[in-house]
């Protein structure tokens, strides 16, 4: 049995973690950088500006996505428990 909160915790950090990096990138002002490489790498061509480093932006987008990545995990585990109950 996968416990929903460990796996909601976990999702979460990967979630949030992911995008205190990519605050990180922005900060450091290397954001635009890799965001082009990531678009060349995928054959995209768009035309799309990575903005100035913003604090508030930056904490409400790593709350809402752990948030996100915590609700995604617990149901998730709740799923797996159901498809895999314990004998």
């Amino acid at each position: 049995m996968v416990s929903q909160n460990k796996a909601g915790i976990v999702a979460a950090t990967v979630f949030a973690g992911w995008h205190v990096v990519w605050s990180l990138l922005v900060l450091s002002g290397l954001g635009q950088i890799f965001y082009d490489f990531i678009l060349w790498a995928h054959m995209i061509h768009l035309q799309i500006t990575i903005g100035p480093f913003e604090l508030v932006a930056s904490v409400t987008l790593i709350i809402c996505t752990a948030a996100i990545g915590y609700v995604m995990g617990f149901f998730g585990a709740w799923a797996w428990n159901r498809v895999h109950p314990s004998a």
